[in-house]
């Protein structure tokens, strides 16, 4: 098993090393404003940070099976990256990533593998529209338009979904339930439109026409902000009625097949920076397999408590960012002194998430074990 592993891994990492090479020979322009010379300048602390962003992204990504962009993307803008190749390069780290936490949790019999290759199907279409949208967007209006455009939906996104995701945690846990079902996913079980799919891991019937337009909208919100996962994760848990925890380690695939797809066309157009792809993968390719383990130690509805969490600490760093965007549009105007402290304000709440997200993995695989253990103890005393 580690044989395939490391197999998986280190072709995975071939492809990556590849990619300049690939996009050198489709011999396109980089886009406007020449995308090269926004590249972040990278130090000894700067190298640090995108190593331990990658390794939090990583350990969220395996534990709640989002990607991990919802704090990546925003981590490598609080560096000073243009958003379209902090997405372009966060959809390029994905897809490996993504291989290695899929492989680690369909060992524990979480992923429904039916679930994830239908959704990945429609999801590589809404790959390629999404990223014609967000090369359209930078076209017409730069890297502050496309930076303005991804804060905003991060902001409308993660607020909405977080509130939501913790109400539902909370009456989970108030129920002392491991999960709930939704009366939403309740009703669509009834709609019965041939072709109808039995997915056997996930534990639910539903026709193919509700499944499609899922992957859809997880393939397009993933190629325009990096996160496709605030759509896949919760409409598999919301609407199709799939447990938490298989619902997360489903992404997984469909994070992998999407990224793979989207990286090709990214790095074809000059938006991948190899060098924050290779440091963040470093750090996350060992976080997502203890995230992925962590997983086997908690209640279902942790993992929305702690999705919802870092949500909203992140919708409010990007949320402080905002007017800084609108400022560079010339729609607002800002002493620089003021610039520095809103971008300072955000990077300070954007490490704040991080910290906190793995604080709360952690915290809660370590006190699980520590149960485990006295558990094990006691039994072992009485024999």
């Amino acid at each position: 098993m580690k044989s395939k592993l490391f197999a998986i891994t280190t072709l995975a990492a071939l492809f990556l090393l590849c990619l300049p090479l690939i996009a050198e020979a489709a011999g396109e322009n980089l886009g406007p404003g020449d995308m090269v010379k926004q590249f972040v300048q990278l130090d000894a602390w700067k190298v640090l940070y995108l190593f331990l962003l990658g390794f939090l992204g990583g350990l969220i990504s395996g534990f709640i099976g989002s990607g991990g962009a919802f704090v990546l993307t925003p981590g490598m803008m609080s560096l000073g990256a243009p958003a379209a190749i902090a997405v372009a390069s966060n959809m390029c780290h994905k897809f490996p990533k993504a291989l290695v936490g899929a492989y680690k949790r369909y060992k524990y019999g979480q992923v429904d593998v039916k679930l994830g290759v239908i959704m990945a199907t429609t999801a590589v279409i809404g790959v390629q529209l999404g990223i014609g949208v967000q090369k359209a967007i930078f076209a017409k209006w730069g890297a502050a338009g496309s930076n303005l455009y991804v804060s905003l939906v991060f902001v409308a996104v993660l607020t909405s979904l977080g509130l939501y995701m913790l109400y539902d945690a909370r009456r989970a846990a108030s129920m002392q339930k491991e999960d709930t079902t939704s009366r939403l996913a309740e009703r669509v079980r009834k709609i019965n439109i041939p072709p109808m799919i039995h997915f056997k891991v996930a534990n639910t019937r539903v026709s193919f026409w509700i499944v499609a337009p899922i992957g859809l909208g997880t393939g397009m919100l993933a190629a325009t902000i990096a996160v496709g996962g605030f759509i896949g994760v919760p409409g598999m848990i919301y609407i199709l009625g799939a447990p938490a925890i298989v619902a997360s380690a489903t992404e997984l695939v469909v994070a992998f097949l999407m990224g793979l797809t989207g990286t090709i066309t990214w790095a074809l157009g000059g938006f991948v920076d190899i060098r924050l792809v290779l440091l963040i993968l470093a750090g996350s390719l060992i976080g997502v397999q203890l995230g992925a383990v962590g997983t086997t130690y908690v209640k279902e509805y942790m993992i929305k408590v702690v999705m919802a969490t870092i949500m909203l600490i992140v919708a409010v760093s990007r949320g402080i960012a905002i007017p800084t965007y609108l400022h560079e549009l010339g729609l607002l105007s800002l002493s620089p002194s003021t610039i520095g402290v809103l971008k300072n304000t955000s990077f300070i709440v954007m490490c704040l998430a991080l910290a906190t997200g793995g604080v709360i993995i952690l915290g809660n695989m370590w006190k699980k074990k520590k149960e485990v253990g006295v558990e094990t103890e006691t039994v072992a005393a009485k024999v």
